[in-house]
């Protein structure tokens, strides 16, 4: 009973403050709350943790530097076209690792990201699991980026659609914290399993699948900062970037596209 009367007591304090200091609450949009829904609180035993506040501080400045509004606004500007994509393939010295990451099928199996012929990043049963030449990664953060997926994903898919080697993922960032509790995240992969059944055939297939939680750090890595738009990227056999693009696809881009997978294939 203590507890519920401190929580009552809390809650008046803050909307007296609210009420006293003369401003109004306004609305914020569904993707930003979506946003806001996802802020992480440090855990108890990093609380007296200096280097642990000094991140989460320097992450919270980040954070809000950055934010639904600056998205909209460059969306605005160039359509998600942030930059052009690569026109030739990076060369394997200069390319750099793709990020580490947890996924989930429709069905509930998890997955390690990228699969590599190292054998570096391989599930538990690693029989069932192929070692591409190549892979194609379609990152999606808002579910208005899933038509600049599809411009690259469907074109891909007939060209390479009697190949054995190569991998086509469509991966989707949930970072909603109610969305990604247990009984809801189950729910959720149901519905989607039913959506996004395509059926079997022996060539290439498009594999749906999920990241639930915090991606701060993920993105970080790949330097990607705009979550409307989509990113694409081209993963050789050792779980390297040798090609990426953005937003909505064009002829040239896709030529381009294809042209460096057929050099992937080709690579000893």
């Amino acid at each position: 009973m203590s507890r519920v009367k401190r929580f009552m007591l809390h809650n008046y304090s803050i909307k007296h403050a609210i009420l006293s200091s003369g401003s109004k609450p306004f609305p914020l949009p569904l993707q930003h709350l979506s946003q806001r829904s996802s802020n992480r609180f440090l855990d108890i035993y990093q609380i007296g943790n200096k280097a642990a506040i000094e991140k989460e501080r320097a992450r919270l400045a980040d954070e809000m530097n950055r934010g639904y509004f600056a998205d909209i606004s460059e969306l605005k500007q160039h359509g998600g076209k942030i930059a052009m994509a690569n026109k030739i393939i990076i060369p394997a010295m200069a390319a750099v690792k793709f990020p580490a990451i947890e996924v989930s099928y429709s069905d509930g199996k998890m997955l390690k990201m990228p699969i590599t012929s190292d054998g570096s990043m391989m599930n538990a049963d690693t029989s069932a699991i192929s070692k591409p030449k190549a892979s194609l990664i379609c990152l999606s953060f808002r579910a208005s980026s899933q038509a600049m997926i599809d411009s690259w994903s469907t074109p891909f898919l007939d060209a390479f659609s009697d190949a054995k080697n190569i991998e086509l993922y469509e991966v989707s960032f949930i970072d909603s914290w109610i969305l990604c509790r247990s009984p809801i995240k189950r729910l959720l992969l149901r519905t989607m399993r039913k959506s996004n059944y395509q059926g079997k055939n022996d060539g290439l297939q498009r594999q749906v699948v999920y990241s639930f939680g915090d991606h701060y750090y993920f993105r970080k890595e790949l330097k990607i900062l705009n979550l409307l738009t989509g990113y694409i990227l081209l993963l050789d056999e050792l779980g390297r970037i040798r090609w990426q693009g953005f937003g909505l696809a064009t002829e040239d881009e896709l030529s381009s596209l294809v042209s460096c997978t057929s050099l992937l294939l080709e690579e000893k």
